[in-house]
């Protein structure tokens, strides 16, 4: 029979990857027992998690780590062909080719906001080299995709109007800094979308505007599992 240990008793990284609130119900458990459900590495599913799919060590003490030490695993594009030159190409409604101009954009909005963010955490510093109390947080951003047609250079230019800006599938994951041991990983895709999915006049501002909010969500839901995990354990000691 499988077992399941809940958050209230374990210092489990999972409620940092999970993007778990205080509010959550039910609570975020990690399986344990013979049935439990592994990942390809060893790690145990973590059951009602925020993110489409978590997974962490059940043994994992986030009171080891003081300090984060934050990598970059890249970013990952839909291979896409569709180039939005033409009315019919555009007409088709995307995904588009997404061009080294507009990519750059892109990362450097992503590196700017998480670092924003995470230089606000109160309880873990920031460092930049391992150590026994440092805590790698690894991020990548997969299968980036834009509905966002390009417009510059375009012959025929038309209003847009959008719900959908584009999407990304953000992966997490937490390493000790010395031995590399995975502790924890999550998996989440969202869409950048209109608030109800209202339509709305496509442009660099609302975009970009749309861009931020997705990825601020993920920054901030990633600094307050931190913070809020190392008092929510500190309260239990």
């Amino acid at each position: 029979m499988r077992k399941v240990q809940t958050l209230g008793t374990l210092l489990l990284a999972a409620f940092v990857l999970a993007f778990i609130t205080a509010c959550a119900t039910p609570a975020p458990s990690i399986q344990s027992g013979p049935d439990a459900e592994l990942s390809f590495d060893g790690l145990s599913k973590v059951d009602n998690s925020q993110a489409d799919v978590a997974w962490a060590r059940p043994d994992f003490d986030i009171s080891r780590y003081t300090k984060l030490m934050l990598i970059s695993s890249g970013f990952e594009y839909r291979d896409v062909t569709n180039r939005g030159r033409t009315q019919m190409e555009r007409s088709r409604g995307g995904p588009f080719y997404i061009d080294q101009d507009r990519r750059a954009r892109f990362e450097q909005l992503v590196g700017e906001i998480f670092a924003e963010d995470l230089q606000q955490l109160e309880n873990f510093e920031i460092v930049s080299e391992p150590g026994p109390d440092v805590m790698i947080v690894r991020g990548a951003l997969l299968d980036i995709v834009t509905y966002v047609p390009p417009t510059e250079g375009v012959a025929g230019n038309i209003d847009i109007y959008l719900s959908n800006i584009g999407e990304a599938t953000l992966v997490l994951e937490l390493r000790d800094s010395q031995t590399g041991t995975i502790l924890a990983r999550s998996v989440d895709r969202r869409a950048a979308e209109r608030m109800g999915g209202q339509m709305m006049r496509s442009n660099r501002v609302t975009n970009t505007a749309e861009v931020r909010r997705l990825i601020r969500f993920w920054s901030q839901r990633l600094r307050e599992g931190l913070d809020g995990f190392v008092q929510q354990a500190a309260s239990t000691n």
